[in-house]
């Protein structure tokens, strides 16, 4: 009789194993605060165990040897009195109602309603942690309460005492597995913190590990990150992407990877427009079957993707999803601060720039040796190029503001243009084609351009050339186009400027591309022309505002 008992014991057990491998009533379960129709389906659930036990107990002399006090009492303990009391009366009416002259039906009746009310009372006093001792300690006070009452309220003592020495050892010491009933939804908990624990520490330590590298933000850099991440997640391949083309990748095939350009596909586009992970266990591409696709996000806007492959089907658990969800939250955090510091840093260096042009002891002497020679010649023209030098060096040495109107930017243009026509005379011809245009702009943005359009292009040149200096309205953004006829940049210049690895002579040109790269998402567009070299960018008024 104990050992069914406990058969029946184990059915409720295992029926709510299973249903706890379930993911939506593992969410039932672990929330703290629930919506009164998953209470109610809790309650239903436990009043079901309760009723069922009723119908699969051992006849005895007119008595009933089931494990109902055990649902009803874990009910209770677990998950509050809008579970435990109403399984209580409802599984003892129906034990009543099934047998209303039996030796035991009232005595159950009482005992199951008084079983909801301990399991209450339990729910509110007893810490947690205690919670199955004293659903043991209650399940046993609830079966010896039935023995004496059957003995109290039955009308044939001699058939009451015959009832409870056969039931009396199995329904009491069967009680007790309702330790193990607890303790199985507890552990569910426990697992699931435990879990959520491991994997918040492993995104930490990948994210501790892959700091240093997010500071220097270079492909280089980002393939140490690729390669972090693939170490600890165990997956075959692992790319960081923008939101136009591959920046980093590592695992299967990355020694071919970027021998071709590389753009992101339609499901990191999927991605990039929706905002939205994209899981697929089940994949069909060359050789992965395994993929995980994570938004990254800067300022509000999806920058780029996270992406994680396995060659193995159903490696996307929901485990691993959580911890790249939390890392690509940290990595998100860390390339907005990345680029936060690089902006900084090429302010500097534009401030460095700008404080080297205007000390560069050749500039000022090419500069005061053109204005002596005009004094003999021009003194009203020098007079206007002391003027022109002296609003020029004003302008570097008075400017403390990150952000100027487009109008006072080109003015130093202007300023600086004037020096340099002193110096080439009809050799160079400038034009301006400006709209009347009014909003801020980041400073040192124009001049180096110019800069590097005269000394790169014009100077070198044996024959007079044209510098076209254009801004223009186009839709909500502005374009500006620098265009010169002198000998024109060489493709190679243009390969290291997208490629970061330009050489220090082009400073002022590879600075103004990664500030345009870093406050708009778009840097210079850079194209050789037959004869001379045009750049050409957009400005964006939202960005700035």
């Amino acid at each position: 009789m104990l050992l069914g008992v406990f058969e029946r014991a184990s059915l409720m057990l295992m029926a709510l194993f299973l249903l706890t491998r379930a993911r939506p009533f593992q969410h039932i379960i672990q929330k703290q605060q629930r919506r009164p129709i998953e209470t109610a389906l809790l309650s239903l659930l436990f009043t079901l165990f309760a009723v069922f036990s009723t119908y699969t107990g051992i006849d005895v002399d007119g008595s009933l040897v089931n494990v109902r006090i055990v649902a009803i009492i874990s009910g209770g303990i677990l998950f509050g009195p809008w579970v435990g009391i109403p399984a209580g009366i409802i599984s003892g009416i129906h034990r009543y109602l099934i047998d209303i002259n039996g030796p035991t039906s009232l005595p159950c009746l009482i005992t199951s309603m008084s079983a909801g009310l301990l399991a209450t009372a339990i729910y509110f006093k007893i810490p947690k942690k205690n919670y199955a001792l004293w659903g043991c300690l209650s399940a046993v006070f609830c079966e010896i309460a039935t023995m004496i009452l059957i003995v109290f309220l039955a009308a044939d003592k001699a058939l009451a005492y015959n009832i409870i020495s056969h039931i009396s050892f199995p329904m009491i010491v069967g009680s007790l597995s309702i330790g193990i009933l607890i303790l199985l939804v507890q552990y569910l908990d426990e697992e699931t913190n435990l879990v959520a624990a491991k994997q918040a520490k492993l995104a930490l330590d990948i994210a501790n590990k892959t700091l240093p590298y997010f500071r220097k933000n270079t492909r280089e850099a980002l393939t140490s990150v690729c390669n972090i991440i693939r170490q600890e997640t165990q997956a075959d391949v692992v790319a960081i992407t923008d939101t136009l083309g591959v920046l980093a990748y590592t695992g299967v095939g990355a020694e071919h990877y970027f021998n071709s350009e590389r753009k992101i596909g339609k499901m990191t586009q999927q991605a990039v427009d929706s905002g939205k992970q994209i899981i697929s266990n089940n994949l069909k591409t060359q050789a992965f079957h395994s993929l995980l696709i994570i938004p990254l996000w800067e300022n509000g806007k999806v920058s780029g993707t996270l992406k994680i492959f396995y060659r193995k089907a159903y490696c996307i658990k929901p485990a691993l999803r959580e911890m790249a969800t939390g890392l690509s939250q940290l990595i998100s955090t860390q390339m907005e601060i990345s680029r936060v510091e690089e902006l900084k840093m090429m302010a500097s260096q534009a401030e460095f720039s700008a404080l080297q042009s205007k000390i560069n002891p050749h500039f000022l002497f090419n500069a005061l040796s053109a204005i002596s020679t005009l004094i003999r010649i021009r003194p009203e023209q020098a007079r206007l190029l002391i003027t022109e030098l002296a609003d020029f060096l004003r302008y570097n040495l008075e400017q403390d503001t990150d952000l100027i109107d487009i109008q006072k930017a080109l003015q130093q243009v202007r300023s600086y243009i004037a020096i340099e026509k002193a110096r080439f005379g009809k050799k160079l011809n400038v034009s301006f084609d400006i709209d009347d245009v009014h909003f801020m702009v980041p400073c040192l943005l124009l001049q180096p351009l110019v800069e590097n359009a005269i000394l790169h292009g014009i100077q070198p040149s044996t024959k007079p050339a044209k510098l076209c200096i254009l801004i223009k309205k186009h839709g909500a953004k502005i374009k500006v186009t620098i265009t010169d006829t002198g000998v024109g940049i060489e493709q190679s210049v243009i390969d290291k400027l997208y490629n970061g690895s330009i050489e220090t002579n082009h400073i002022g040109l590879t600075n103004v591309h990664q500030r345009l790269l870093l406050l708009y998402g778009e840097g210079l567009h850079v194209k050789r022309l037959n004869p001379g070299t045009e750049m050409m960018f957009y400005l964006n008024k939202e960005v700035l505002c």
